[in-house]
């Protein structure tokens, strides 16, 4: 909609200007971490952080949420919508802002998830363009996700002594309205964008041996090999690489009772597909009773299934999930075993024939 430069000197400036009228969050360093949390003064703010702990979607999706509260007696029920002050989530990186991108498409398809939407209307994105690497895990280049998407708010570029400002909607737009200290880009700017970019892109590396749109038929072709038995051998089914990764979603659903057993509430928490327990049914019958096939189940979610429902992949090389597993199982390392032993066999076919 609109590119202004910022001079650096005045972006506490408009950070202090938003926090009258929004809560702010953005990453802030807490014991050599980084979280996204809410901000009470713009010192708070770091910028150039390496990848945050929990990404920022436990904004719209909380790890624990009330969906509504019920009386057991009139068996009347009450949606609880939470009321919640227009929110800015400051320096996503643009790894994040896909992922964002695929939790809307999820949640506005089909029956509309009513609590994500009342917190997305309620929120802003201000991301960040990534100029080198966030850690050694990261594979968002392999991903496709190094750029922002084409839908984002505002999206800011670090010129040196000036950050360029993208803004791309509505939203944006009203969170630099009447801000007198943006001003519009010339041509100069345009140039110096232009330099920081064609110097970004030999920072990062092609992680992935193969091209990413392969992705989903090799997960196909890979159903039965032995790779997810030798994963499944040194898994620990803990569910770390799913509380960490900005496109789970996966939820259980619980009911809070009172002692009386009149009233109550339900509850949405955060579930993970690598517990046993998850693809357990009626009778007792579990559907994924080994960690090989919840692993099995997992990849394909991130680089199949969610690209056949909805046109995304689920896995946006974040590289979080790598760094949090204890026994170092990773996306780039089981992609390319997949890819690899695809390859053998290949080869092994055309010999033989």
């Amino acid at each position: 909609m609109s590119f202004k430069i910022l001079p650096k000197h005045l972006f506490k400036t408009w950070v202090e200007r938003l926090r009258a009228t929004h809560r702010v969050v953005a990453p802030k360093e807490v014991y050599g971490q980084y979280i996204f949390d809410e901000i009470h003064s713009a010192d708070e703010i770091v910028l150039d952080y390496h990848t945050s702990v929990l990404p920022p979607k436990k904004y719209l999706l909380p790890p624990r949420e009330e969906l509504f509260d019920f009386n057991a007696k009139t068996m009347e029920m009450r949606p609880l919508i939470e009321e919640i002050q227009p929110t800015v989530i400051f320096a996503l990186h643009t790894c994040d802002m896909h992922a964002m991108t695929i939790l809307d498409k999820i949640h506005d398809t089909g029956y509309a998830d009513q609590h994500y939407q009342a917190r997305r209307r309620k929120t802003t994105l201000v991301s960040i363009e990534c100029l080198t690497p966030c850690m050694e895990h990261a594979f968002c280049k392999s991903m496709g996700t190094l750029s922002v998407p084409d839908s984002f708010d505002i999206h800011l570029t670090d010129l040196g002594d000036r950050y360029a400002v993208d803004v791309g909607s509505e939203q944006g737009e009203a969170l630099v309205e009447g801000m007198t200290f943006f001003w519009q880009a010339t041509e100069t700017d345009y140039d110096k964008v232009n330099e920081v970019m064609a110097t970004k892109w030999p920072s990062f590396q092609y992680r992935l041996d193969f091209d990413v749109t392969e992705l989903p038929d090799l997960l196909a072709v890979s159903l039965k090999s032995p790779v997810w038995d030798e994963l499944g051998d040194i898994c620990l089914a803990c569910g770390q690489c799913t509380k960490v990764c900005p496109t789970c979603y996966c939820f259980d659903v619980v009911d809070e009772v009172d002692l009386r057993l009149e009233h109550g509430k339900r509850i949405r928490v955060w579930d993970s597909c690598l517990i046993e327990k998850f693809a357990v049914v009626a009778g007792g019958h579990n559907f994924r009773s080994s960690r090989a096939r919840r692993l099995r189940h997992r990849f394909n979610r991130k680089g199949k299934f969610q690209q056949e429902a909805y046109g995304l992949l689920g896995c946006v090389g974040c590289g979080r999930c790598a760094l949090s597993c204890p026994v170092h199982i990773t996306p780039v390392d089981t992609f390319n075993r997949l890819n690899a032993r695809r390859q053998r066999a290949q080869e092994g076919q055309a010999r033989s024939s």
